[in-house]
């Protein structure tokens, strides 16, 4: 069953890559196969049009002439005279001149002889009719392509004859022949030409991809060290960046969730214990013992208090995580529920040997906020330095306004924080190496708390100098 998924996984991967490669390829044969078959026509047609036409416009040039300067002699002569004086002053070589009768009868030809032929070609029956006639295709009885012209004699107003110019077209077809099957082969080479670039351009495209689908999926199966190559400062490039920046994140998010399980797990043993242990000795003791009864009670009170501040961490931090904290926001002055956390928290002044000054602002601050929320946010952070302040240290909280803001700052003499754990003490998880416990969100909550209300919180600290965190609220708009 473990290997069943990567197995599955690679093999979609590999139908979904040679998916994209062909449709990739196919897209770009396509296009140009297009393209080329487009151009191969225009060509073909041009070629055609140029050779036929120029071949045939040769004839029928020849013919014009030829008519028009023997055409008064021949419609002046006999049949007879007429053949003769072809021979004598029309005939040239390489086109075949024909004289036919009004029918089309071949009388002569420029060869001298006078077969029994009849022909009713297009063109020949074009002059018939008394106009020039053109044809292009077989001989009928020569059996060869030609492209022929003929033309009418006229004695007055009847047709006594007609001149049939015809010329072999076999070098024009040779000629024709040779250049389509040259571009035939230049299309080939084209479209293998496309193809072998397609299939390089898609090699490159694909190949990143199937190395960040290969990546996601020793992901998949619990092994983060692996990153994709970024091969190009393209998109492609962009994406296998953000990848790896996405990977080194989620493998921080997950050493912290293994940290934060770990000491989650630590926090709640050891209060459990506490409390499981001095039940069992208080239930076996004696009830005459009292003052050991009452040191039992006080550590299970205390220790039950600790977990359950854990919970309520552990609370408040899935209600954010899931957006759904409710904040019972009212008109307030932000030094009321300052005041009253100093006051709380002031009894742990003798248990450690810190002092807890307070400077409020003498005028009200009026800002609109949850009183409880704001309390909540004051109780960790005070909690914080009464932890991190040695005895005879102080830790000073004062309020003042700044601008269209109210102002909090939480100041201690403690032992600070180190710059390697500062910019990340209000992430979530997330515990510095300072030997004192805790879940790790207190801070990240904190500074939820305050976002949900408009505000910020910076925290400014120097090892064996202290630590001072400072919170920002906005001010009620008109106060």
């Amino acid at each position: 069953m473990g290997l069943r998924v990567p197995l599955e996984t690679e093999r979609a991967m590999k139908i979904g890559m040679s998916s994209i490669k062909t449709r990739m390829v196919w897209s770009y044969l396509l296009l140009v196969f297009f393209v080329v078959s487009v151009l191969g026509v225009l060509f073909g047609s041009l070629i055609w049009n140029y050779y036929y036409g120029s071949a045939q416009s040769s004839v029928k040039q020849r013919a014009i002439s030829a008519l028009a300067q023997h055409s008064r002699s021949l419609a002046s002569l006999t049949p007879q005279d007429q053949g003769q004086y072809m021979l004598k002053y029309m005939a040239e070589g390489g086109t075949r001149l024909q004289l036919l009768d009004g029918d089309g009868n071949v009388r002569i030809d420029s060869d001298g002889f006078a077969e029994e032929l009849r022909y009713t070609t297009p063109d020949v029956k074009s002059a018939e009719l008394g106009s020039t006639g053109t044809w292009m295709g077989i001989d009928p009885y020569y059996g060869e392509r030609v492209a022929s012209v003929t033309v009418p004699v006229w004695n007055g107003v009847r047709i006594v004859s007609m001149l049939r110019y015809s010329a072999g077209l076999s070098q024009v077809d040779d000629m024709v022949l040779q250049l389509i099957r040259m571009t035939f082969f230049v299309a080939i080479g084209v479209l293998l030409l496309v193809l072998g670039l397609s299939l390089w351009m898609a090699h490159r495209i694909v190949k990143p991809i199937k190395e960040l689908t290969r990546a996601a999926r020793y992901m998949a199966d619990g092994d983060w060290t692996r990153r994709a190559y970024k091969r190009n400062n393209d998109e492609i490039g962009q994406l296998a960046e953000t990848f790896n920046s996405m990977v080194t994140e989620l493998e921080k998010r997950e050493r912290l969730k293994n940290d934060f399980i770990s000491s989650i797990s630590h926090e709640l043993r050891t209060p459990l214990t506490s409390i499981k242990g001095w039940s069992e000795t208080l239930k076996d003791g004696q009830p005459e013992d009292t003052e050991e009864m009452q040191m039992g009670l006080s550590i299970i009170s205390r220790e039950t208090e600790r977990l359950s501040g854990l919970v309520e961490d552990l609370l408040d931090f899935s209600k954010l995580s899931a957006r759904n904290m409710e904040m019972l926001t009212e008109t307030l002055d932000f030094n009321g529920p300052v005041r009253e956390t100093v006051r709380q928290l002031a009894v742990r002044e003798e248990q450690t040997g810190v002092k807890l000054l307070a400077s409020l602002g003498k005028s009200p601050i009026i800002v609109r906020a949850d009183a409880n929320r704001i309390k909540q946010v004051m109780i960790n952070l005070i909690d914080n330095a009464f932890k991190y302040t040695p005895h005879g240290g102080s830790i000073r909280v004062t309020t003042t306004v700044s601008g269209d803001e109210a102002v909090l700052t939480v100041a201690d003499t403690g032992t600070g924080i180190s710059p390697e754990d500062l910019p990340h003490v209000t992430e979530k998880f997330y515990k510095a190496s300072t030997g004192h416990g805790g879940s790790g969100l207190g801070l990240a909550i904190c500074g939820e708390i305050i976002d949900l209300h408009g505000g910020t919180m910076s925290i400014d600290s120097e090892p064996g100098a202290g630590t001072i965190v400072t919170v920002k609220l906005p001010l009620l708009a008109g106060e």
